[in-house]
């Protein structure tokens, strides 16, 4: 399996662009890597977007930021407040902020939602990252859900047991909203992080899929 490396030169930052439509995706989706670029690499820059943050679960998504991004060299969280489940009919205004946001981050990585996600706001925040960052490495997070659209990711990242349950822990101990789905459990992200492991011929076991479509070597 051919091993791609993502550090940079010496005396520059890794920038990352993280879009997640609601408050928990970029957690679920990409917290472990996260948690790992962040332990083994110094000068590491993030900007971490959540789209729709209202009320009680913007509070959940800034402490739960907060501790992800806490070994960044520099972070800028920023939680917007469109409204939930209904982005296709106000894409006009999430694009808006699309463009606006281009000319303010030069990424080198950005995680966004995967493609074929059947959820109508993760779908977009897919498709906007797309149309507006053309020439950058872009790698598309999953999310389980009762809508059963996993695919096959084609990008791994092997973790070990200890990131596992510190992003596991963090998104159950934060996100006290969402106890009530059937999906929000250790177990069943636990079980995503093992299979995806498999998959990889993970060393310690684990991993987080990604997709992507696009890469030069």
């Amino acid at each position: 399996m051919i091993k791609f490396n993502l550090s940079k030169k010496k005396d520059e930052a890794l920038k990352i662009l993280c879009l997640g439509a609601h408050s928990d995706d970029i957690e679920i989706g990409c917290g472990g890597t996260i948690l790992r670029l962040l332990e083994e690499i110094k000068e590491v820059e993030v900007k971490w977007i959540v789209f729709s943050a209202n009320s009680k679960r913007a509070n959940e998504a800034e402490k739960s930021a907060k501790l992800f991004l806490r070994n960044a060299r520099k972070k800028d969280i920023v939680l917007k407040h469109f409204r939930e489940s209904f982005f296709p009919y106000i894409g006009f205004e999430i694009k808006d902020y699309f463009e606006e946001m281009k000319k303010e981050v030069t990424p080198d990585i950005i995680f966004t939602h995967y493609r074929h996600d059947l959820h109508q706001d993760h779908k977009l925040i897919s498709e906007l990252t797309w149309n507006t960052f053309r020439d950058h490495l872009i790698l598309e997070y999953e999310i389980i859900k009762y809508d059963g659209d996993l695919g096959g990711p084609n990008f791994f990242v092997h973790l070990n047991e200890d990131i596992c349950w510190r992003k596991i822990n963090i998104v159950m101990d934060y996100f006290i909203s969402q106890k009530n789905r059937e999906w929000f459990t250790p177990d069943a992200f636990f079980s995503v992080l093992r299979i995806r492991g498999i998959e990889s011929k993970a060393p310690e076991n684990y991993a987080e899929g990604f997709y992507c479509k696009k890469v030069v070597f």
